[in-house]
């Protein structure tokens, strides 16, 4: 019975490889005609993906298993907890309402890429105003004993999350950053910073990052990287995890980073332990843990002084005399400038928290508090105004900046300052086994990646995020190890004692 059940979630995992498959070529090279068909192929490989996963076959699974959990092994009875989970949260959506809400993120994407193009929300706003509808039908069949909406939403990416943690989380890491950003204010000198936008052609861009990508241990036999308008990671499985970035050419850290941060969640990915192929616990714990990875290459390894003194002669290299009149100490202070940025992606890592802060905001007064999307711009942009001191020009720069919503993807953001938290943690933990900072001054990163897969990557989402990070570092999570790292990064930085 254990071989026919492990069978029967195989067979999902491959539809669910096929539909992302299908979405990946639709974010990277589908052509823009092509996007109705494609959400039609979309929607029917998600309703057979669906209905395997809610059918009769799945419930005598569920009912049978629950009865007698004694003729599970020990890893049957790990997938089958996984597979509950999962199907208790997907049983009771008409499988007729699944399909049509895939069918309309799949066709939303397209509807927000041209939204971006003419920077106009109104493109956007209507199949937006669809996509909440949808959420909003379906939290009260979702919901168990979440205290909020918004909280069953989060729940999905980051088990046992809740408004009430995040608000007390999130007060205590923007007062944070609100003092360290006024220090720098009143007492700090202001790195050069003119280089930064100096003419890299893509060309040199992408060799420059496929390198530290292989650097820090991105498996390009088994990933790859393409153009996309919003950068992401795709796992379609732990063999085959695609990262994606853009391009600017006079400002070449936007891709260097990006690239930086998908591979960590690549890397995640690569490194599950192969048992738990083709089941619900191959890929990552949740959201929050993802980031953690993600943030930590990007903003703990990308942000660090001995990872550029190793890098920074290959990208003096490959760029000729582009840089070559810029020592290093000038390079990195520039690159580690903090100042109000209204895109997210191209945030330093000090304000980072911030946007997510916002969008957090945001999306409790959506599923809260009923807000009228008409009013969405506007409070975006006062929200901007009021934490960063910067107000959008356009919708392009404002609300129409992240490709989350257009895929349903409410309850997601938080797990980016989630993930930075506990990125700052991991490091705080892992120093006290191996000097990191020593290591990246290497030119071997794999004891880094090797104690992250030890406590992190191996384990995929069969335990769950709070066991994890307490295993790891020996404590629940906690904001001040972000508030300390960024206090003394920033301020060696600018010069404050």
């Amino acid at each position: 019975m254990e071989t026919k059940f492990l069978a029967h979630l195989r067979e999902i995992a491959l539809l669910q490889e096929a539909v992302g498959l299908a979405e990946w070529d639709s974010q990277t090279g589908m052509p823009e005609d092509a996007a109705d068909y494609r959400a039609d192929m979309s929607s029917y490989l998600s309703g057979l993906a669906f209905d395997k996963l809610t059918n009769q076959e799945m419930a005598n699974y569920m009912a049978y298993f629950t009865e007698h959990p004694d003729e599970l092994s020990e890893f049957g009875q790990a997938v089958f907890a996984k597979a509950k989970e999962n199907y208790e949260l997907d049983a009771n959506i008409p499988a007729d309402r699944n399909q049509a809400f895939s069918r309309l993120t799949s066709i939303a994407h397209s509807k927000w890429v041209e939204a971006r193009k003419q920077k106009n929300y109104g493109i956007f706003k209507d199949t937006l105003e669809e996509i909440i509808a949808f959420q909003k039908e379906f939290i009260p069949l979702w919901r168990k004993d979440e205290a909020t909406p918004y909280d069953v939403l989060l729940n999905q990416y980051e088990p046992g999350m809740t408004t009430a943690i995040l608000d007390k989380v999130f007060e205590q890491v923007k007062l944070g950053i609100m003092a360290i950003r006024q220090e720098i204010a009143d007492k700090g000198t202001a790195p050069r910073t003119d280089f930064i936008h100096r003419y890299v052609p893509v060309e040199q861009q992408r060799e420059f990052v496929i390198q530290v990508a292989k650097d820090l241990n991105y498996d390009f036999n088994r990933g790859r990287l393409d153009d996309t308008v919003h950068p992401f990671m795709l796992n379609l499985n732990r063999n085959d995890a695609r990262i994606t970035t853009r391009w600017d050419e006079h400002d070449f850290p936007m891709a260097t980073l990006g690239v930086i941060h998908e591979a960590g969640h690549g890397i995640y990915e690569q490194n599950v332990d192969a048992k738990y192929d083709y089941t619900p616990l191959a890929g990552g714990a949740s959201m929050g843990i993802h980031e953690s990875q993600s943030l930590f290459h990007e903003i703990i390894i990308g942000g660090s002084e001995s990872f550029w003194q190793r890098e920074y002669p290959l990208l003096q290299k490959i760029t000729g005399e582009t840089f070559a009149d810029i020592d290093f100490e000038t390079f990195y202070k520039g690159l580690k400038e903090t100042k109000a940025s209204l895109v997210r992606i191209e945030s330093d890592s000090l304000t980072y928290p911030l946007h997510i802060i916002i969008r957090y905001e945001i999306e409790k007064m959506i599923f809260n508090d009923n807000l009228d999307l008409g009013d969405l711009p506007t409070i975006w942009n006062d929200k901007y105004e009021e934490y960063l001191g910067i107000r959008p020009e356009n919708d392009l720069e404002g609300i129409l900046q992240d490709v989350h919503w257009s895929g349903g993807s409410f309850g997601y953001f938080p797990s980016y300052a989630l993930g930075y938290m506990y990125a700052a943690q991991l490091y705080h933990a892992m120093n006290q086994d191996i000097d990191v900072e020593a290591v990246l001054a290497t030119t071997d990163y794999t004891p880094i990646t090797n104690w992250l897969t030890t406590r992190i990557h191996q384990y995929g989402s069969s335990r769950k995020p709070n066991q994890l990070i307490k295993e790891a570092t020996g404590e629940g999570l906690n904001p001040q190890y972000l508030i300390d790292y960024m206090r003394k990064l920033y301020f060696k930085v600018y010069g404050i004692k």
